[in-house]
């Protein structure tokens, strides 16, 4: 992960500046539209999506346009189609449209109030390999970006906060994915996320922006702020839930209430595991006070680890879900640790806000 971006201006020339590595443009290409053609192929792009995808086209451009313009500048600065950015940015909805599919963005995340670095938000990313080569850290400051800049960790190809991040005034967030069996015209995650970071300085502000928007549906954020507030938030699309206290923590499917509108596993790793992995969280995270290198730690857990562990860091082939980076967010420092790949390697490395 060593493409490090620092973006400034409006929304759309953040994201022309984001192709300035142009030698990674193949890279980019197949991690992107190589997977919509691979989708296109199997014949997820039947009338249903398209007119799905054309509401939320309509709907992204009248509530974010700031997302729109990131990503129209995006696809022209690597030349690319930027229809076929934006239908793939969707393809985990539209997998879910045709009754799901083997999981390949996965992620186990968590955040804590309180410890000796103080608030936190962590992540595991998991997802295709094919991002690993195209993972990015990027600084975004811009007139769009009223909490006074923010860090995101992403991917070439993707806009803002495709992952996770932290803003200057020490909010954080991660999410996972879940497939779900309902699905409406609303807000994506993806694109959520980056705007939840521009315009929101509290976990408060946040679950308000949350609670008062309609969602596409599938998937968690989990947010902490430089207060110690935490929330973990299931995005549904027929309503969302919020869970607060000093710890929470989010993998791949919802639970309470929404818990049956996720869809079950099919023939994949990622979903499978995930209910021992959040069970896992469950069991060490509370009423421990944890700092950054013991939040490190968690994160390379294997299932083998020690008796009852599960394996929040995810070992996959080359073309299929593994952890292709973790993070570590502290909202009182204005500071990310990260490690590109497994990290259970421990070659972390450091990065802050300021710098």
């Amino acid at each position: 992960m060593n493409i490090k971006m620092q973006l400034s201006g409006s929304a759309y020339t953040r994201g022309h500046e984001q192709a300035a590595p142009a030698w990674l443009g193949a890279k980019v290409r197949d991690a992107t539209l190589g997977r919509v053609e691979t989708a296109r192929a199997e014949g997820v792009f039947d009338e249903a999506s398209l007119a799905y995808l054309a509401a939320q086209r309509a709907f992204h451009l009248a509530n974010d346009p700031e997302g729109m313009a990131e990503l129209l500048g995006i696809a022209e600065g690597f030349g690319f189609p930027e229809p076929e950015l934006f239908a793939h940015m969707h393809l985990g909805t539209l997998r879910d449209l045709k009754g799901g599919a083997a999981l390949k963005d996965g992620c186990s995340a968590w955040a804590v109030g309180q410890g000796p670095d103080g608030p936190m938000v962590v992540k595991n990313r998991d997802y295709s390999g094919v991002h690993l080569g195209v993972q990015s850290i990027a600084h975004h400051t811009g007139p769009d970006v009223i909490s006074g800049g923010m860090l995101c960790l992403g991917s070439l190809g993707s806009p803002g906060a495709y992952s996770s991040g932290i803003n200057a005034a020490g909010l954080a967030l991660a999410d996972t994915q879940v497939s779900v069996a309902t699905h409406r015209v609303g807000w994506l995650r993806y694109f959520l996320m980056t705007r939840i970071l521009a315009r929101c300085t509290t976990v408060a502000e946040a679950v308000e922006m949350v609670r008062t928007t309609p969602h596409a549906g599938g998937g968690t954020l989990v947010l902490a702020d430089a207060t110690g507030a935490t929330a973990a938030i299931e995005l549904g699309a027929a309503g969302v839930t919020v869970t607060t206290g000093p710890e929470v923590w989010r993998t791949n499917h919802y639970t309470g209430a929404l818990a049956p509108d996720t869809l079950q596993p099919r023939d994949d790793s990622i979903a499978a595991n995930s209910h021992a992995r959040f069970d896992y969280l469950a069991r060490v995270l509370p009423g421990k006070p944890w700092g950054r290198e013991d939040a490190q730690g968690v994160m390379g857990t294997h299932a083998n680890t020690a008796p009852g562990a599960a394996p929040i860091c995810q070992h996959g082939a080359a073309d299929a879900a593994e952890t292709i980076s973790s993070a570590v967010y502290s909202c009182n420092l204005q500071r990310m640790d990260y490690c590109e790949g497994n990290p259970c390697t421990g070659a972390w490395r450091s990065i802050s806000l300021a710098a």
